[in-house]
């Protein structure tokens, strides 16, 4: 394996005048002592390799090679290797690795420029990469080292690191009717909340933009024992208890809540990140108690994988050297749900609707296919706005949900409500429709994704919009943690 650029490196015997260019080999299957070899030594020269710091398994070694073709080896413990993942093929020393280095060095860009910005507005009539264009890889190497990196990161830095300089945190009583509480959420353009029991002294809960959803699908139901008038007086502590979807099922078989799902601030970030991934839920209270006995917590902050991954982007920014993979296009590696090709059958079905789609289709798709978002496209499946859970929050305004009903609005009337010009949210659709290439490289989707209140970018075909597929901040982060 080898990458190219201005690292120092050894240098061997070339044609005077030659430009030689420092490369980059790898062996990532451990060993006890690891050496090289090649056509660029005359293979009489067995150059030692290092262990990666922090990375025992992986060792290295920079080279400086004259253009052209080259063949090299791994001597391993005594025994000659070759790397099955690279390029390789028979030649007078058995099966070697190859690569080709042009005259010109490949120039690696900066990544995480302060001056990228952080909106949406970007180009899509240039793609880098058109149809049957091949399209770089990287390596199993690069990938670990990568991953690595990050998780090591993400283990030696704690959820302490992510409360602002300033800011407020809005925490709902239990006893607030369910009314109320959405119309707080509203008001403050915020789609979660933290909730306390006066009674019991802690946090018990979380309020989602979510919980609205099921409780308009709710009484949307025939039958519904929840009235528009009730829901005016109904206690957010009533509506969890009675509903079987907030609680799960122990081993014994018996019905019990769902606790919270909170961390510390000393607990690390890869633990507040699990904590979100594997319990599929878009913030994780930050609780700190002086007691031992957890009495009198402070809610410090409501942790998201935007501001952790907004960390992540912030450490690596001067070293793009550092992670090979953020210089990767989205489209070469396993990352994002894509729209199936013609002819495949093992994708999922891609979650789009029309715009005159009901509301009642949208949230039961939201609900169904467990997404914060579906893309709203034409005939032509180009994108034309997004309609989020949070969207839903816009009903509370004037009490309009007690007014409609949901198979007869339709999304595009629904998404005005949330557009009038006084909204908390000042949405527009240039801010609403979050986009990016299939070419785009790893590093400016996650600049993208760490903006708050980003949790997925459309992928979109260059110029005409049509939608690809969605990339969100869980794809990007268990394609990271591996």
């Amino acid at each position: 394996m080898f990458v190219s650029g201005a690292e120092s490196g050894h240098e061997n015997s070339a044609i005077p005048g030659t430009v030689l260019i420092p490369t980059r080999f790898v062996w990532p299957y451990g060993g006890r002592r690891v050496l090289l070899s090649g056509s660029f030594t005359r293979w009489s020269e067995h150059i030692p390799m290092s262990p990666i710091e922090g990375c025992p398994t992986v060792f290295q070694v920079i080279w400086s090679l004259a253009p052209g073709y080259h063949q090299y080896k791994f001597f391993v413990d005594g025994e000659w290797r070759h790397d099955e993942h690279q390029p390789f093929v028979s030649g007078n020393y058995g099966v070697v690795n190859t690569i080709f280095l042009p005259r010109e060095p490949d120039v690696v860009p900066a990544v995480f420029s302060p001056d990228t910005p952080g909106g949406s507005n970007m180009d899509l009539d240039n793609d880098p990469f058109p149809r049957g264009e091949v399209i770089p890889r990287i390596s199993e190497a690069d990938l670990e080292v990568s991953r690595h990196r990050v998780s090591e990161f993400l283990s030696t830095h704690i959820a302490y690191e992510l409360l602002p300089e300033s800011g407020k945190v809005i925490a709902l009583d239990v006893n607030l009717p369910v009314k109320q509480a959405f119309h707080t959420l509203y008001e403050q353009g915020i789609p979660v909340a933290p909730l306390w029991d006066f009674c019991k002294g802690q946090f018990v809960g979380v309020l989602s933009a979510l919980d609205f959803i099921l409780i308009l699908r709710e009484l949307g139901n025939h039958g519904s024992n929840l009235t528009e008038e009730e829901l005016e007086t109904h206690t957010i502590s009533a509506w969890k208890e009675g509903k079987l979807h907030l609680r799960q099922i122990d081993g014994s078989g018996r019905l019990c809540p769902r606790h919270l799902v909170h961390a510390g601030p000393y607990d690390s970030l890869k633990d507040v990140t699990l904590k979100i991934l594997q319990n599929k839920v878009a913030t994780v209270p930050i609780i700190h108690s002086a007691s031992q006995d957890g009495s009198f917590p402070q809610l410090l902050h409501l942790a998201s994988l935007s501001g952790i991954l907004k960390c992540i982007c912030r450490h690596f920014r001067h070293s793009s050297s550092s992670l090979p993979i953020l210089q990767q296009p989205i489209c070469s590696i396993p990352v994002g749900t894509w729209v199936p090709k013609i002819g495949e059958s093992n994708g999922q079905p891609f979650a789009m609707l029309r715009p005159n789609a009901s509301l009642g289709a949208a949230l039961s798709l939201l609900v169904q296919a467990e997404v914060s978002s579906i893309p709203i496209v034409d005939d032509n499946d180009s994108l034309l706005d997004i309609y989020s859970r949070s969207d839903i929050t816009a009903l509370a305004k004037d009490r309009a949900y007690a007014q409609i009903h949901l198979d007869n609005m339709s999304i595009h009337q629904a998404l005005q409500l949330g557009q009038d010009a006084n909204s908390p949210y000042g949405f527009i659709s240039g801010q609403r429709c979050q986009m990016c290439l299939r070419s785009d490289p790893l590093h400016k989707v996650m600049e993208r994704l760490a903006n708050p209140g980003v949790r997925r970018l459309v992928i979109v075909e260059a110029g005409s919009k049509r939608v690809e597929g969605v990339i969100s901040l869980s794809d990007v982060f268990r394609f990271l943690l591996g």
